[in-house]
């Protein structure tokens, strides 16, 4: 099987559609800080989980360039207000260029707000990523999904998610699947694991038909072995061939 060329099909076939951002790419704005004294990850299995998760996301998006990937950057969501600012750990905005690259998110400027936000647990802000940002982001900010996940293995698993309908309700997502969740706005399923080896329960991207999103080692590792299938399959063919061969000189004798 051509696994690049096979994926690159699922991959158009599911990425999502969506309209273009108002505003206009936005790197910085004068008097808006961009930078704190908070570390980007709380543990070494957060680090784990925030820089897989992103890589997954950025790999998959990489042919959209109407896809913003924001990771543990400032967004800015009142004009003016300083006060009205979050740092999710990552967020995706659908409809607003990916680069260039910015020091903040300014939701005025760009004309968009975060699609979809992910937010990973640490011990000192469970009781507020699981609570308050609910409000927060898909209520004050307008975010259309929100989603948190505990990747630490000596934690209890908590994976949830909650989305805002038509009506503007929000709305804790269901699932009959365990360990797995659909975001409708990245048409992607989401679902966790345990990697033993790194001690992480680890929250992975999916394919509606459930195909893995890989990082770029899994990926040079499928390469690699389906390089291997074909090399196999044509030193077979030629084995054959030599035999074939053989053969008709010996019944031409």
């Amino acid at each position: 099987m051509d696994y690049v060329n096979d994926f690159e099909y699922r991959r158009n076939k599911y990425l999502p559609i969506f309209p273009k951002a108002t505003g206009q790419p936005t790197v910085y704005i004068e008097g808006y800080p961009f930078e704190d004294d908070e570390p980007m990850a709380a543990t070494l299995y957060h680090a784990e989980q925030i820089s897989t998760f992103h890589e997954q996301l950025k790999r998959y998006f990489i042919s959209a360039p109407f896809i913003f990937i924001g990771l543990d950057c400032f967004i800015y969501y009142s004009e003016g207000d300083l006060k009205k600012c979050v740092a999710p750990d990552i967020f995706v905005v659908l409809g607003t260029k990916k680069y260039p690259l910015r020091r903040s998110f300014y939701t005025w400027a760009e004309g968009a707000v975060p699609d979809t936000i992910f937010e990973f647990l640490s011990d000192s802000t469970i009781n507020e990523d699981r609570d308050r940002k609910v409000q927060l982001y898909l209520g004050e900010m307008g975010a259309k999904e929100y989603f948190i996940h505990q990747p630490d293995l000596d934690r209890a698993a908590e994976f949830r998610g909650w989305y805002r309908d038509t009506s503007g309700e929000i709305v804790e997502m269901l699932t009959e699947t365990p360990r797995t969740l659909f975001s409708e706005r990245l048409n992607l399923l989401f679902k966790w694991q345990e990697e033993g080896d790194l001690k992480v329960r680890l929250l992975r991207p999916y394919l509606p038909d459930g195909t893995p999103i890989t990082t770029s080692i899994e990926e040079k590792n499928l390469r690699e072995i389906a390089e291997a299938k074909v090399e196999e399959q044509a030193e077979k063919i030629k084995e054959q061939e030599a035999e074939l061969e053989r053969l008709r000189q010996q019944l031409a004798k």
